[in-house]
């Protein structure tokens, strides 16, 4: 009986991994559905169930990265291309390297991935009032993959694709990240067998940015928890995230709101959008609009009240990229576009309260500093 059961378990989980979709939209992922669509995309899914104003977009599964892995035996075939080969040549690895990637990229997706796709991306458009919405695809690594970034390849992000033929190709672009000749040996040298890869790729409307940045619900330079802290620079945020230029920055206090420090930077460059190649750009900023506030106030409270509800959602201080949309009217323009958890000073230890709140008052001021409720 035990043997005959064997085969009938098998076929079961077979099912099960077949029953999952092949694409979903962001509003149906939640914090639980890393294996399914990766860190990022769970995390939009997320924020949106919370209230949070995201950019619409949804993203190609771990069970449909697998289905075209193993279709036409593209798994094989790159298991076939690396077997045996010289890992430490590194003119070796490159060039297997190089066969992989063109292998996935010259590869169509099956039709009913390109059909899913397809309309997705169809409806995503309607939605954006657009014939064709400007999108950013990006690899989302799964839970197996975040303890290194080289380990799910480059992490690759393709912005301003439109078209669902661009969209396609740049999700093939970002499965074969994957098989970097770094994202490879990074594998090999931990024993990591590609049987395990898993990778979703998420397609996610641009949000054509006036200004744009970051936000922590936290002070990055001290830990100070009853602050927010939000970083800003006109055009797209990759200036500010990658250090380019010096921001303008902003405390916030996280009870009342009230901007307590700012201070404005002289911002010499900024990142925009090409509009004859639809690819980013980086520009210089005007004479005149070098040392302008790139945030108004109104929009600097809006952020930390967004920043603020977040935080209460996760339960703890949040790492935030956020963005100003110039095509939409004031007051729905502010968009989310990625929270993870801070992970420096939330990670530390916390000293000891001294002695419990002296009056109520207190009571009340500790509970929304730290997003508890008031009993």
């Amino acid at each position: 009986m035990g043997a005959s059961m064997q085969p009938m378990q098998t076929k079961a989980v077979e099912n099960a991994a077949s029953a999952q979709p092949l694409v979903v939209w962001f509003e149906d992922c939640r914090k639980e559905s890393v294996p399914l669509v990766g860190g990022k995309c769970s995390s939009l899914g997320e924020l949106i169930h919370a209230g949070v104003r995201v950019p619409p977009g949804f993203a190609l599964t771990t069970a449909g990265f697998r289905r075209f892995m193993a279709d036409a035996g593209i798994a094989r075939e790159v298991q076939a291309i690396l077997a045996g080969i010289d890992m430490k040549d590194l003119d070796v690895l490159e060039a297997a390297s190089q066969r992989i990637r063109q292998m996935i990229e010259a590869h169509e997706f099956s039709a009913d991935i390109e059909d899913q796709v397809a309309e997705c991306y169809r409806k995503l458009s309607l939605r954006c009032g657009l014939p064709a919405a400007p999108v950013a695809v990006r690899s989302s690594a799964t839970a197996e993959d975040l303890a290194d970034a080289s380990f799910a390849g480059q992490q690759d992000t393709y912005l301003w694709v439109r078209g669902v033929n661009e969209v396609l190709h740049h999700m093939r672009k970002c499965i074969s990240s994957l098989y970097t000749g770094r994202a490879i040996d990074y594998r090999v040298k931990h024993g990591f067998d590609d049987d395990q890869l898993a990778i979703s790729v998420g397609v996610q409307k641009m949000a054509n940015a006036y200004t744009a940045g970051v936000m922590f619900t936290i002070h990055p330079a001290n830990g100070d928890r009853s602050v927010i802290v939000i970083d800003s620079n006109f055009g797209f945020g990759e200036s500010v995230v990658s250090g380019e230029v010096t921001p303008d920055h902003f405390v916030v206090n996280k009870v009342t709101l009230d901007i307590i420090d700012r201070t404005i930077s002289q911002k010499l460059m900024c990142v925009t959008v090409d509009r004859k190649t639809q690819t980013s750009q980086t520009t210089e900023v005007p004479l005149e609009r070098q040392r302008v506030q790139s945030l108004i106030d109104d929009e600097i409270t809006e952020l930390a009240w967004m920043g603020k509800q977040i935080e209460k959602h996760y339960g703890r201080p949040m790492d935030i990229e956020w963005a100003v949309d110039k095509d939409l009217p004031a007051g729905g323009n502010i968009f989310i576009l990625q929270a993870r958890p801070e992970t420096v000073w939330s990670v530390r230890k916390q000293a000891p309260v001294a002695k419990a709140a002296s009056s109520a008052m207190d009571y009340i001021l500790s509970a929304m500093l730290t997003g508890k409720k008031v009993s």
